[in-house]
């Protein structure tokens, strides 16, 4: 806005004041030149007292990288553990997303996880704990991670294992589940036949798992007969259709509570866990 533009802008405000006159004491109408003027320079006068005295605005300028990265350096390099705040931050925060997220995928599909009535369940049926295991017999970690599995069966009577066909190694392992689910669904000790394949040697396929379920009366003949059934193979894609919603994609994987666990971890990492379920029903009790 220009200062003669400002100065008529005064002046009308100087001049709408005398509006609060009455009419019959308002002063005859002037044509005085002079006064005018006198009144413009005034506010011109005004205007520019007021931009001299006012605080200069500083102008923002970027900061050239040349410039700001050894400031960065220098702060950094003066607190190096800031860097370590920094990832153990992010760490905790990914792990929170993550819990959330299980959390969400294992309600979703909690009725599958946990209660599909043609899943494998060991120990106590009626158990205040529930340990979901997916595992491929022709897994070397699932074979070394028999023996936790055995010990958590031989000393905690309270725990509930679900076994879950998950094979997705080959298609022996696909042949050997598809045995394992008509050895589930019959009268024999199931968990007889599933040390049977994870303690034989070389590769698990229809022959040994056919082999193993004749050991324990089975008809192998009626067997591989029934292992094509439309069935058998609902109940191992149920398996694959839990995994693509948890994104399980390994071999063994384990479930306890809203938790998903990749990998072998070991006995006493599964005996932590469920204790702390037991404690405060998180796989991870806070304090």
């Amino acid at each position: 806005m220009s200062r003669v533009t400002l100065a008529l802008v005064a002046l009308v405000g100087i001049l709408a004041g005398g509006l609060g006159y009455s009419l019959i004491n308002r002063p005859a109408p002037q044509t005085d030149t002079a006064a005018v003027q006198t009144l413009i320079d005034q506010a011109i006068s005004e205007y520019d007292l007021k931009r001299a005295t006012a605080a200069p605005v500083a102008e923002t300028k970027p900061i050239d990288a040349t410039t700001l990265n050894p400031m960065i350096e220098s702060y950094l390099m003066g607190d190096p553990k800031i860097l370590q705040r920094m990832s153990v931050a992010l760490d905790s925060t990914l792990q929170a997303e993550e819990r959330s997220a299980a959390t969400t995928a294992i309600a979703s599909m909690h009725e599958k996880i946990f209660n599909d009535p043609k899943q494998v369940v060991l120990g106590n049926p009626e158990g205040d704990v529930t340990l979901v295991e997916f595992f491929d017999y022709n897994c070397g970690y699932c074979r070394a991670a028999l023996p936790d599995t055995a010990a958590l069966l031989a000393e905690d009577p309270n725990l509930r294992i679900v076994l879950k066909e998950f094979p997705i190694l080959s298609n022996e392992s696909i042949d050997a589940a598809r045995v394992a689910v008509l050895v589930g669904e019959s009268d024999v000790d199931y968990w007889a036949f599933h040390e049977a394949l994870f303690t034989s040697r070389g590769q698990v396929d229809k022959k040994v798992a056919l082999d193993a379920a004749a050991e324990l009366g089975l008809s192998p003949v009626s067997l591989e007969l029934d292992m094509g059934s439309e069935g058998v193979a609902q109940s191992i894609q149920t398996s694959y259709e839990i995994a693509k919603a948890l994104n399980i994609t390994g071999t063994p994987t384990y479930i306890i509570g809203n938790e998903i666990i990749p990998g072998a971890i070991g006995v006493d990492e599964l005996r932590s866990r469920i204790a702390n379920m037991r404690a405060c029903g998180e796989t991870q009790c806070n304090g």
